[in-house]
C-alpha cells in the first residue's frame, strides 16, 4: 500500500512538474497503473477496506462468545464484564487466540443490535458548584485477612479534588462519616451533593426529578447547607467524574492488593495518597495547572466547614440482666444499673454510644464481624462489690487491662484468702477518688513493701486530709489522730512566763 508521502510525491511530480506518468513511474519505482490512480483519483490517501475477516483460531468459538455476550448483557450495568475478561473466560476454555480478535468480534456484535454506546455531553461545574458521591467494592487483606471494603468517594465537580475512605459497611453512619472527613479535608461544602437514589439517602423516587429524601440524611445536608439531588436511575453518566474515579481509583490505589492492620491504618494512608494524587496529577481542562492548584482557588467559593454533623444511627434496645444489649450481631457491656430496662443506642462508624434517661451509660469502639462480646469492667463494679467472688471467674474481669500499681497488687492479693474482697474495696474508691488517685496509692504502698487494702485506703485518706491531720491504721480499723506541729519558740515562751532565765 502507498504512503501518503509517495502519493504526494506522485501528485506533485505530475501536476506542478508536468511529467509524465511514464517518467514519474521509472523514477519513483513504482508501476503506472499505481501512478495513474494518484492522478487521475482526487485522492491523497489509499485505504483497503478488507470484506471479509479471516478468523483461524476463533472461528470455532464465535457462538460461545455470541451466547457470552447476550448473558453479559442482560446483568446489571455494575456487574457487566469487559471485552478483556471476556477473552480470559475464553482462554480458560481453550481458546489460543489474540485479543484483538475478541475484541473485534465484540464491536461487530455491539454494532449488529445497536448497542454501539450512548452519546454524552460533557458537562461544566463553576467552582463550589457540586460535589459527587459514590461507592465502590474493593478487596484489601486487613490484619492477614483478605476483606471487602466499601469505599466511599467524595469528589469536587470543579477542581476534580478528592477523598476516598473505606468501610466495612455501607449504612447510613458511614455515610455521614465519609461527607464529615472529606468535607474536613477540603474546608468546606459545595451548594449541591449529586447522588445516585442510594437506600441510606432516598427512601421514595416519583417521576422525574422528584424524591423524598431520609429524614436523617436531610439533616446531614441542612448542616452542612448542602442541597442534595438524585440522579435519574439507571442513569450514572449524570455522575460521570466519580463513576469513573471509581474504576481509576481501582488500578491507581487498590492495586497491587492493599495491606494493613485495621481501617485506621487503610484510610490514613488513602488520604494521604489523595492528597499527593492531587499535588501532582493535571487538571483534565486546565492543563497548564494542577488538580490542588485550582482546589486552592476553589476554597474561596466552598460554604465553609461547621464542624462535624452528630453522625448516628439511632436504635431501641433492651439491656439484658446480663447488662448487655445486642447490636449488628454483637454484644457491648452497659453500667449496671441500665440493666433489666429500654435504652437507646446511637451507632456510629467507629463507636456505639447508649443513653438511658438522658444519660451515657456506656460507650465503646464499635466492633463489625459476629458474636463478639465487648466487656467495660468497671461497669460491673457495684455488682462486684455485693459479689467479690466474681472478681476470679467472672468473664468480664478476664485479661482486665489494669494501671500497673493496681495490678501488683492484685496479684499480691490473690493468695489471701480475703483477697478478692480486699481489691475490690480498693476498686470501689475508684468512684470517689478517680483512678489516678488510687493508682498512686498502690504505688506508694508496694514502695513500702506493703499491699493490703487498709494501708492503700490509708494513703488515700492522706491525700484526701490536710497535713496537720492524717489518717492512722490500727489493728481493728482506720481512725484519724491530729499529729502535733513542732514548734520551738513555745518552749522559750513558756519559760519567760515562770520567770525562769
Amino acid at each position: 500500500m502507498l504512503t501518503v508521502e509517495t502519493i504526494g510525491r506522485i501528485r506533485r511530480a505530475h501536476f506542478v512538474e508536468q511529467k509524465g506518468l511514464r517518467q514519474i513511474a521509472r523514477e519513483l519505482h513504482v508501476s503506472r497503473k499505481t501512478v495513474r490512480k494518484a492522478v487521475r483519483r482526487e485522492a491523497t490517501e489509499f485505504r483497503y477496506a478488507r470484506r471479509s475477516q479471516p478468523q483461524p483460531r476463533l472461528g470455532a468459538f464465535v457462538a460461545r462468545l455470541a451466547a457470552m455476550l447476550e448473558a453479559n448483557h442482560q446483568r446489571p450495568r455494575r456487574e457487566r464484564l469487559t471485552a478483556r475478561r471476556l477473552y480470559e473466560l475464553l482462554r480458560s476454555e481453550g481458546y489460543a487466540g489474540a485479543y484483538d480478535s475478541v475484541q473485534r468480534q465484540v464491536r461487530s456484535w455491539r454494532r449488529e443490535r445497536g448497542k454501539t454506546g450512548e452519546v454524552f455531553i460533557p458537562l461544566w461545574f463553576a467552582p463550589g458548584e457540586a460535589y459527587q458521591f459514590d461507592w465502590s467494592h474493593e478487596v484489601v487483606v486487613l490484619g492477614g485477612v483478605t476483606t471487602t471494603v466499601k469505599a466511599a468517594h467524595v469528589r469536587l465537580c470543579h477542581s476534580r479534588m478528592f477523598l476516598i475512605q473505606a468501610y466495612p459497611r455501607e449504612t447510613q453512619e458511614m455515610v455521614f462519616d465519609a461527607h464529615d472527613r472529606a468535607f474536613r479535608l477540603f474546608g468546606g461544602a459545595c451548594r449541591r451533593g449529586i447522588y445516585d437514589n442510594m437506600k441510606t439517602a432516598v427512601d421514595a423516587v416519583f417521576v422525574g426529578k422528584e424524591r423524598r429524601f431520609n429524614r436523617r440524611f436531610e439533616q446531614m445536608c441542612s448542616h452542612y447547607l448542602v442541597e442534595p439531588v438524585a440522579c435519574t436511575p439507571v442513569a450514572g453518566w449524570e455522575k460521570g467524574q466519580v463513576e469513573n474515579q471509581v474504576g481509576n481509583a481501582r488500578e491507581r490505589f487498590f492495586t497491587p492488593r492493599l495491606r494493613f492492620a485495621g481501617y485506621g491504618e487503610l484510610n490514613a494512608w488513602l488520604a494521604e495518597r489523595c492528597v499527593a494524587h492531587a499535588r501532582a496529577a493535571l487538571h483534565p481542562e486546565q492543563k497548564d495547572r494542577t488538580i490542588r492548584s485550582v482546589f486552592e482557588a476553589e476554597r474561596a467559593s466552598l460554604i465553609a466547614y461547621p464542624g462535624p454533623f452528630d453522625g448516628f444511627q439511632e436504635i431501641d434496645v433492651a439491656v439484658s440482666k446480663s447488662s448487655l444489649v445486642r447490636f449488628d450481631h454483637n454484644r457491648y457491656s452497659a453500667a449496671a444499673k441500665a440493666a433489666r430496662r429500654p435504652a437507646q443506642l446511637r451507632a456510629y462508624a467507629d463507636r456505639v454510644v447508649l443513653w438511658q434517661d438522658g444519660e451515657i451509660v456506656a460507650e465503646h469502639a464499635r466492633r463489625f464481624g459476629r458474636e463478639h462480646t465487648v466487656y467495660d469492667p468497671w461497669h460491673y463494679l457495684p455488682v462486684l462489690a455485693r459479689k467479690p467472688g466474681a472478681l476470679r471467674n467472672g468473664q468480664p474481669f478476664r485479661d482486665w487491662a489494669l494501671p500497673a500499681g493496681l495490678a501488683e497488687v492484685r496479684r499480691h492479693l490473690a493468695d489471701h484468702a480475703d483477697g478478692d474482697r480486699q481489691f475490690v474495696d480498693i476498686l470501689a474508691a475508684v468512684a470517689e477518688d478517680g483512678i489516678e488517685a488510687v493508682e498512686a496509692a498502690c504505688r506508694d504502698a508496694l514502695a513500702a513493701n506493703l499491699h493490703s487494702r487498709d494501708v492503700v485506703l490509708n494513703m488515700l485518706a492522706r491525700q484526701r486530709q490536710p497535713a496537720a491531720v492524717a489518717p492512722v491504721a490500727t489493728p481493728i480499723g482506720m481512725r484519724l489522730a491530729i499529729e502535733p506541729v513542732a514548734d520551738c519558740a513555745r518552749y522559750d515562751a513558756l519559760r519567760r512566763a515562770l520567770g525562769v532565765s
